[in-house]
């Protein structure tokens, strides 16, 4: 061990490495295990940082190495929902990608309690670490309460953020939805949300708040739902729907059943009112009509989740934050602009909606 100033130098960490080779901590931890989807010469740069630097995983870390079972526990809703659905996969896929594999548990997601004695059962199987899928408040809160032996990393939207979530920016993404609308020149903005306890739900309807307020518009026809298209449909035969108004759906399956709600009641789409999605599901461009929407990486948040379990178990506990991710908007020809002065993508970003007819955009 090299010493300067008479004092043992402490040992490289993960970051020492990721700072000398110029890339992210994942990218490091991606090169130590072996993950194949890292350029050669990154792969190369990292190598010669953690030999340069002497770097291995920390003294808490390595004791865990010898025990482990490479098998991980991944908690899900037991829901078909599209974000959970695909977030799990993702996951599962990078995990293999990685040599390790998964022992998945679905339990009823607004439960506490059967969350715990989810987590109990994987404990006792000896997981090296536990990943959950969160949708409800009351478990996002009990999460950050864990105190176990093994890492957890759980996917669940929250405005508190914690080393321990990663996460999409639902608000983000709901104030660009809206800021789109308002950009088209509509001032009555409804939102038919999620489940009022929905931890998406929550952080869409802030931005949805948010939005209106920075803009002066008022907050009005606040609807809340439960993701299906049966509720879209439902919430669409009730509500009251004027000419130019514009309404921000939830979730693509929620404006699915909407857009066939307001077709029985002969209100057109997009001429008389906007509609907006959340998640572009695979179907939202074969909609009639194709439905402008946000998407949302699910690849990208199940990767940053087996990321964030590798970093925690080769250098203990990780105190990172991550940023959430970005979302991105898509405009196809559920929206249209009103009157003068509203801002619209050109005619040729919108035609047909599937092949050629939708225009991406960050959303934040």
């Amino acid at each position: 061990m090299s010493v300067e100033d008479g004092k043992p130098a402490r040992a490289a960490t993960i970051f020492d490495v990721a700072r000398l080779a110029g890339v992210s901590h994942q990218t490091v931890s991606r090169v130590v295990n072996g993950v194949p989807n890292v350029r050669p010469a990154t792969r190369e740069r990292v190598q010669h940082a953690i030999a340069q630097l002497r770097y291995s995983p920390s003294p808490a870390a390595r004791s865990l190495v010898t025990r482990r079972s490479r098998t991980l526990g991944l908690i899900a809703p037991n829901v078909s929902d599209h974000g959970p659905t695909r977030i799990g996969m993702h996951f599962s896929m990078a995990a293999r990608a990685a040599r390790y594999s998964v022992d998945t548990v679905t339990t009823v997601d607004d439960d506490p309690g059967a969350v715990q004695s989810a987590i109990e059962g994987l404990l006792r199987q000896r997981v090296d670490a536990i990943v959950l899928i969160v949708m409800d408040i009351g478990v996002v809160e009990m999460v950050r309460t864990l105190d176990l032996s093994v890492p957890v990393v759980a996917a669940a939207s929250s405005a508190r953020r914690s080393p321990l979530l990663v996460q999409i920016d639902q608000y983000r993404g709901a104030r660009a939805a809206v800021r789109h609308l308002a950009d088209l020149g509509h001032t009555r903005i409804a939102h038919l949300a999620g489940p009022a306890r929905a931890a998406d739900a929550v952080e869409r309807v802030r931005g949805w708040r948010d939005e209106l307020a920075e803009r002066g518009l008022p907050v009005v026809d606040l609807v809340y739902g439960d993701w299906s298209a049966a509720s879209g449909y439902r919430i669409g035969r009730e509500m009251d729907v004027e000419p130019g108004m514009a309404i921000f759906a939830s979730n693509d399956l929620t404006a699915l059943g909407l857009l066939s709600a307001l077709r029985e009641r002969s209100i057109s789409v997009p001429d008389d009112v906007s509609v907006v999605g959340f998640d572009d599901i695979p179907e939202a461009a074969y909609l009639y009509p194709p439905l402008t929407t946000v998407r949302q990486d699910f690849a990208a948040l199940g990767g940053l989740m087996l990321q964030k379990v590798l970093v925690a178990l080769e250098e203990g506990e990780d105190e990172t934050t991550d940023t959430p991710l970005p979302t991105q908007l898509v405009v196809r020809d559920s929206t249209r602009g009103l009157g003068i002065g509203a801002v619209e993508p050109p005619a040729s970003q919108r035609a047909g909606g599937v092949a050629h007819g939708a225009h991406a955009r960050p959303a934040d």
